[in-house]
């Protein structure tokens, strides 16, 4: 399977994709840095390490995921599929869905409303999450 940096494809299954047209000059980046920081980041840390406040505090029964190391721990090849799915909850994770952790895709859903392109645009955010996510790994 071909490994992939920073910047390189995501697995699904055996195949590896590309970055989805998500790339830095569409703001892919960017909007999903915002939306990490405005949702992830206070259990993540701002740096996506696991180090927050709410760990710190020992606020949390779970420590959360450092996810500057989901390419390292998938043999160097970011699980974009994987990855998403566990944002939109419907792959379930130790500390997701719980109180402690929200599953974002139902609150993108309710926060877009409803209608086709309500669910469109709340996947459309957890795109540009996962690629924000793809840009900070750790080599």
């Amino acid at each position: 399977m071909e490994k992939t940096g920073k910047s390189g494809g995501a697995a699904y299954g055996d195949r590896v994709v590309g970055n989805l047209g998500l790339g830095a000059g569409s703001g892919g980046v960017t909007a999903g840095k915002r939306e990490f920081r405005q949702h992830c980041a206070v259990c993540h840390g701002l740096g996506g390490t696991g180090d927050s406040v709410m760990v710190n505090l020992n606020l949390l029964t779970v420590k959360p995921t450092d996810l500057t190391q989901l390419s390292k721990r998938n043999k160097g090849t970011f699980p974009l599929w994987h990855v998403y799915r566990i944002i939109d909850g419907r792959e379930p994770v130790k500390g997701h869905g719980t109180a402690d952790m929200p599953i974002w895709g139902n609150t993108f859903r309710e926060e877009e409303g409803t209608g086709l392109t309500a669910e469109t645009r709340a996947s459309g955010r957890i795109l540009q999450l996962v690629h924000y996510l793809q840009s900070i790994q750790e080599q």
